[in-house]
């Protein structure tokens, strides 16, 4: 029997390896899995390479994780948010690494990811910082920078509800780029708000399939 329920967040996040990179769901703290994070700060991993929308906010989720020291390297859109100061901090004292990447630039190098393409090419960038060390090539006379897929060995998001399959779905903007980083991850750990029974999802509407799922666990949304 299919069952990828997992009893605790400890048991959902176990096996997450030093040196290893994260795909962290959320826009800010929109759809953002601040419990799966805080479960592998208790787990112990560190030196991690995170892509993630923002750089933290607060002092909870991906912020609790850098004030940890165990974020070595943060891939973003947003690092400079409204309520960012660990990463100022840590980004000022040259303890943490920035690639800083334009929104629409990070959903497609996660969906190259997904579908298993070997990366797309995009005007966006050309002839700034961003397209420093990156290959070059000119289109119908347009000048475009390749951009890689974004793969990871782990994606950390967040569900409304789920079956003990693993299909998934999501609430409003709380989505993001969920679905992409739960088809780019070799293994993607998911909290939701709540289980329900296999069937009592529409197939139609199921935004994530459970055979890009491998485990999750539920957590109580808060009042």
């Amino acid at each position: 029997m299919i069952d990828k329920r997992m009893a605790t967040l400890a048991e959902a996040v176990a096996g997450i390896k030093d040196g290893s990179t994260l795909l962290v769901g959320g826009f800010g703290s929109a759809g953002a899995p601040t419990e799966l994070i805080h479960a592998v700060l208790d787990q112990g991993a560190r030196d991690l390479v995170v892509v993630s929308n923002n750089a933290g906010v607060g002092t909870e989720g991906l912020a609790a994780l850098m004030a940890a020291r165990r974020v070595r390297r943060i891939v973003c859109s947003y690092p400079r948010s409204g309520g960012s100061v660990v990463f100022d901090e840590l980004y000022a004292k040259g303890e943490i690494e920035l690639e800083l990447l334009p929104q629409g630039t990070i959903s497609e190098r996660l969906r190259c990811a997904a579908a298993g393409l070997g990366g797309y090419y995009s005007p966006v960038g050309v002839g700034t910082k961003l397209a420093g060390g990156k290959e070059l090539r000119e289109i119908d006379g347009r000048t475009y920078v390749l951009e890689m897929p974004l793969r990871a060995d782990v994606a950390l998001i967040n569900a409304h509800r789920a079956d003990r399959w693993g299909n998934l779905i999501y609430r409003l903007s709380s989505r993001n780029f969920a679905p992409d980083m739960a088809m780019a991850a070799d293994l993607t750990i998911v909290q939701t708000e709540g289980f329900v029974e296999l069937g009592d999802l529409d197939p139609d509407n199921i935004h994530t399939p459970g055979i890009f799922v491998d485990r999750v666990v539920h957590v109580e949304k808060k009042a």
